[in-house]
């Protein structure tokens, strides 16, 4: 998959979710996420700050984290966000959404994942539904199969996912696990919200 087309896609994803929050009512921006510590607000600062983060912000912030990227990732978003309204945060979406920037390491892949996964991070704790894009999904799901920064190598270990809404398999081993290419996208990288509608012997594995 070429950069132009993922930057692209990923483009399209970044303004679709200013709108998702352009749509939310003021009670909305506090709620829980599927990332239990972050609001609304803080995954809004997040996605803002993504495109914005200097090397020298995020070597900081794994030294003031001691190493541990999770941590730095939701201190700095919290963080953020509180520097800015959710009008101001939506509006940093838009201006940067066809930005190439992305965190140090990251393949130009990682910043469409991250926009997909976190629009149903918001979505599905206020009870929205938000369509995913199959090919990009499935370009998703595929990259992240094989990254060392997603833990899904791990996670996917001998199971081999099988998408019944598209033509799509990925991985490899004698556990299958079938559902929607979203709900498939949400359990490979970590969220048990993904696991409501998959079956076979592969979903207890991921469940673990």
């Amino acid at each position: 998959m070429d950069e132009g087309t993922i930057l692209t896609w990923t483009e399209t994803e970044r303004l679709s979710f200013a709108d998702l929050l352009e749509g939310l009512g003021e009670t909305d921006w506090s709620v829980k996420t599927l990332c239990p510590e972050w609001t609304v607000h803080a995954m809004a600062g997040h996605l803002a700050q993504s495109t914005r983060n200097r090397l020298k912000d995020t070597l900081l912030g794994v030294l003031k984290a001691k190493g541990n990227w999770d941590r730095m990732n939701t201190d700095q978003a919290v963080a953020y966000a509180a520097r800015f309204s959710p009008a101001e945060l939506v509006a940093q979406i838009r201006a940067d959404a066809g930005s190439p920037r992305r965190s140090p390491g990251a393949k130009p892949i990682d910043p469409l994942a991250d926009v997909l996964i976190h629009g149903q991070d918001i979505a599905r704790p206020l009870g929205l539904v938000r369509p995913m894009p199959e090919q990009p999904v499935i370009a998703s799901l595929e990259h992240i199969l094989v990254s060392p920064f997603w833990g899904a190598r791990k996670r996917c270990k001998d199971v081999r996912l099988i998408a019944t809404d598209a033509e799509w398999t990925g991985g490899a081993g004698p556990d299958e696990v079938r559902g929607p290419l979203a709900d498939l996208l949400l359990a490979v990288s970590g969220r048990s919200a993904g696991l409501a509608t998959l079956t076979g012997p592969g979903a207890a594995r991921l469940a673990r």
